[in-house]
């Protein structure tokens, strides 16, 4: 045996492997792999391992001769993987549905969409609600693995009794739906991670009006002209202005809201283009982007509406480009807020006689958009009026349509028929007798 001996170290070789004595005097154990690298001793976890006394060091030196020897020994690095391995699949088994519910919310606030754009404020807290007001009440720390398709029953059936706010007598309450829809994000992005072999089925309602009965028909949203006049005469006279907009440049609350004087583009022979580019975030209190490039577009604003528009501007609005269209004072620099309005909006609507039942303030632009669609707009001349990016929210409008279609129908027969009794009557000359078709 020998011994070489510095001012920090002591090597000693042993029958097989050697220690060396450290200069915190610890003992520290090497050995020859069978694959033919040499070892340092090391945790299961892949960390450093040393001994208190030599006698510890060769009992272990000698643990690991019989491991090789039996054909059981593995490199550390595969011990330490297997390890790590063994505890994720264990945590996974035991990950509770609030745990994961709040790691998914980090992911949806921090990480793009599919389409690589971020989610907005809106949305976020929106999928926040759901989680905090009823998906981690009724799951709490279940185990994701054991939330089953009978559990899920559960938990529908217990929303789906909650009364809808909005219309007592409604079957649907507007809360089940996208809170499952919700729940299925959630299971599904679970899946994915691994951390259960799959999603559950999510039963989610079809999308069902909560505040009609079901005999309710679109068109009875829809408020006739002299109506539209009367709630804009109800308003207070600065902020009546939100009433034309809605009804006429078919605008959204939260762009009726964002609007500023630089938006709005008079023209030399009196007419005006109007530039939807930002609206009032009804979540934040803050001026945003439309949330799709659609939302973005110029509007002609019609004559029914231009003088008073301009009337407005120069009475109530401020000179500064950046004027609020619609200011919560007088020519003042702060827009209308989505809350004052709303009190404003109840106010006027009760004050207007034969409105449809829960006339909403964005029904307004439904009866704008329905009006354009009876003139004949094409579907893609409404989707740009309205600023949508989806055909089938457009395709909705096709139903304002139909009186012009049963016009066009009529006329079509009656063409027809005519055609029709012509050559009958030119068959039966021609013959100087009884003709048929």
């Amino acid at each position: 045996m020998t011994a070489t001996t510095d001012r920090k170290t002591r090597t000693r070789r042993e029958g097989w492997g050697s220690l060396r004595k450290l200069s915190s005097g610890r003992w520290q154990a090497r050995y020859p792999g069978p694959d033919g690298q040499t070892y340092t001793a090391r945790t299961e976890d892949d960390k450093p391992l040393t001994f208190l006394t030599k006698t510890d060091a060769r009992t272990w030196l000698a643990n690991v001769h019989t491991q090789i020897a039996r054909g059981l020994w593995e490199p550390p690095a595969v011990v330490a993987a297997r390890r790590r391995a063994e505890a994720e699949a264990e945590r996974a088994r035991t990950l509770g549905f609030a745990e994961y519910a709040e790691h998914w919310m980090e992911m949806i606030r921090t990480q793009p969409n599919r389409s690589g754009k971020k989610r907005s404020e809106g949305t976020i807290r929106s999928y926040q609600s759901k989680v905090s007001g009823y998906l981690i009440p009724e799951f709490g720390d279940t185990p994701l693995r054991d939330i089953d398709a009978a559990r899920i029953k559960v938990m529908t059936d217990r929303l789906d009794a909650i009364p809808s706010p909005l219309n007592p007598k409604s079957k649907f309450n507007g809360v089940s739906r996208p809170v499952l829809v919700v729940l299925m994000m959630i299971l599904r992005q679970a899946a994915r991670d691994g951390v259960i072999p799959a999603a559950p089925p999510v039963s989610v309602p079809k999308q069902e009006s909560v505040r009609y009965d079901s005999d309710h028909a679109e068109t009875d949203d829809v408020a006739r002209p002299d109506q539209v006049e009367a709630l804009y005469d109800a308003t207070p006279e600065h902020f009546g202005i939100m009433v034309l907009l809605a009804a006429w440049c078919q605008l959204r609350r939260g762009e009726c809201l964002g609007l500023q004087r630089r938006d709005i583009i008079w023209h030399e022979d009196g007419t005006a283009t109007l530039y939807v580019h930002r609206q009032l975030n009804a979540n934040t209190g803050d001026l945003t982007m439309p949330k799709t490039e659609a939302g973005k577009r110029p509007l002609s604003v019609p004559d029914i509406m231009l003088h008073r528009l301009r009337k407005h501007l120069d009475d109530n609005v401020a000179p500064e480009a950046k004027a609020p269209v619609v200011p919560t004072t007088q020519r003042g620099s702060v827009p209308l807020s989505n809350t004052r309005w709303g009190y404003i909006w109840a106010e006027a609507r009760e004050k207007v006689n034969d409105l449809p039942h829960r006339y909403r303030f964005h029904d307004l632009r439904h009866t704008g958009l329905t009006i354009f669609a009876q003139e004949g707009a094409t579907l893609a001349e409404l989707m740009r009026r309205g600023g949508h990016s989806d055909i089938r929210v457009v395709l909705r409008y096709q139903h304002s349509t139909m009186a012009r279609d049963r016009e066009l129908a009529e006329r079509m027969s009656r063409t027809a028929q005519a055609k029709i009794a012509a050559r009958k009557k030119a068959d039966k000359d021609s013959q100087g007798g009884d003709g048929h078709l």
